[in-house]
């Protein structure tokens, strides 16, 4: 999370148009008003300036809006990937879940001419840098990258030529085509301007999805209408004395029922954070706590990431300190050989991401 209580002369917010995310809009959101410095850089997709314009009318700041032209051209190709005997180095191939990541190494290696890094979501953070790292090193073997949208972020990669492998994606309830911020985000990371591919390239695996594909190049992003917006623990705490009887799951609730939002902002989706607060107000905590608790980087769909907190919670409340070996025994993990391993694995590491909020 951003610091917004520190002085700075200077700060950069990189992709500012995650603020209408609805999910991790709010972090966005949370920087852009609260950071204490006498500049603020934002750097994102044109399609969030005027929301942005709106917001600091508001707080009465000073807005400059400053275009850059991409310094690198970004090639759409008319003629799709059609074979994987078709892939060259530098090429990534991107997909959008762990089982075809895989699949797709398997057979792009298998034709013995390129070994794949791979990168996704679920990859811990070092192991992500390290695979990114190894594509990037000129004298490497691993010469192609297979990956999910993950690239679009956080990465500097030296990528000549962007093959989406399909058009479509599960955004968790359905199965939908790309859209035009998401073609955009990934196609971009084609080309790197001064690197060894100063031209990008973009196609599909299969022709069909082509048309899609250019498309969406063409067409400008769709505005953002509005940030995401959570409430800070201050909020909460004002609100629970209002409240002395609730749990937090109750206060969570009745707040987000009965607050009032301009037409410039949303409350972030927050179906995570009320699944973990069932939980957590089982336990002595006391409201910090659990609000931290709450805002934890977890997937209570996740068996062991959900049983994971809930263990640690447990041991805090109990003794205010946690070691993972309390959780996990030492020794146990191993290197995964199945997709169901190498799942747990990820899973069991996310666990140990919950002691960086106490």
């Amino acid at each position: 999370m951003a610091d917004v209580v520190s002085d700075y002369d200077c700060a950069v917010i990189d992709e500012i148009q995650m603020l209408g995310c609805k999910t991790r809009g709010f972090s966005f959101t949370r920087a852009l008003l609260g950071i204490c410095a006498n500049e603020l850089h934002l750097c994102g997709d044109p399609a969030a300036v005027p929301l942005i314009q709106q917001i600091l009318q508001v707080t009465g700041d000073d807005v400059k809006v400053q275009s850059y032209e991409r310094l690198s051209p970004l090639v759409p190709l008319n003629v799709p990937l059609g074979s994987f005997s078709n892939i060259q180095t530098g090429d990534c191939i991107v997909t959008f879940s762990r089982h075809e990541i895989y699949r797709l190494k398997k057979a792009i290696e298998s034709r013995g001419k390129h070994l794949c890094s791979i990168v996704y979501g679920s990859l811990p953070p070092e192991t992500r840098t390290r695979q990114a790292t190894r594509f990037n090193d000129a004298s490497s073997e691993f010469d192609v990258l297979v990956a999910s949208d993950a690239i679009g972020m956080g990465l500097n990669l030296n990528i000549s030529r962007i093959i989406f492998s399909t058009m479509k994606k599960f955004d968790g309830v359905e199965l939908r085509d790309l859209t035009v911020p998401e073609v955009k985000q990934i196609a971009g990371r084609a080309g790197r301007y001064g690197s060894k591919f100063p031209v990008g390239e973009v196609t599909c695996l299969d022709s069909e999805d082509l048309p899609l594909l250019h498309k969406s190049l063409l067409e400008p992003s769709p505005m953002l209408e509005s940030a995401g917006l959570f409430p800070n623990f201050d909020l909460i705490y004002m609100y629970s004395r209002l409240h002395p009887d609730s749990s937090l799951y109750g206060i969570l609730e009745h707040f987000l029922e009965n607050a009032k939002l301009s037409e410039n902002y949303f409350f972030a989706n927050c179906e995570e954070v009320l699944k973990v607060a069932t939980v957590i107000d089982q336990l002595p905590l006391r409201l910090h706590e659990k609000y931290l608790f709450c805002i934890s980087p977890v997937d209570m769909n996740d068996d062991i990431s959900s049983q994971g907190l809930t263990q640690f919670a447990t041991n805090y409340s109990k003794k205010g300190i946690v070691q993972l070996r309390e959780i996990f025994t030492p020794g146990t993990l191993q290197v995964p050989k199945t997709q169901a391993a190498l799942r747990e694995l990820e899973s069991i590491h996310k666990v140990g991401l919950f002691d960086f909020l106490f």
